[in-house]
């Protein structure tokens, strides 16, 4: 069986990270399906840029698993740390909801997935952010 591969990135401004509600109700981390000869990290640049008009720096892999978005249909999920590069003046596209900065101490308060909140919570250790 073959699964689609999602691109993801974290990134945290001042203990918060950066996430956008899907059509689910769910918060996501801004990223996508990578495309034939892109690299993860051009993935990464180019789905912030056309996500949230965020440019970053593509930092280091953080995590990986296969996700079961909904019953019976799954996608393999890559995980990336990420740093910002330049201004923090986001804007959301029309693929997702809404936009917003949340706490890293509150995740488990907010409709996320298992895996983007334990990648969440890796980056913040590796970048020394207490949570």
């Amino acid at each position: 069986m073959d699964f689609p591969i999602s691109i993801k990135g974290v990134l945290i401004l001042d203990g918060k990270a950066l996430l956008l509600k899907n059509e689910r109700e769910e918060w996501d981390l801004p990223g996508g399906r990578i495309e034939l000869g892109e690299t993860p990290e051009n993935c990464l640049i180019r789905e912030f840029q056309e996500e949230t008009s965020v440019n970053v720096y593509v930092e280091q892999i953080l995590d990986s698993y296969l996700f079961e978005v909904i019953p019976q249909k799954h996608v393999f999920i890559v995980t990336y740390g990420c740093k910002l590069k330049g201004d923090f003046s986001p804007q959301i596209s029309d693929e997702h909801e809404e936009i917003g900065l949340h706490p890293i101490n509150n995740l488990e308060n907010i409709n996320i997935p298992f895996g983007y909140a334990r990648s969440i919570k890796n980056w913040s250790k590796m970048l020394k952010i207490l949570y």
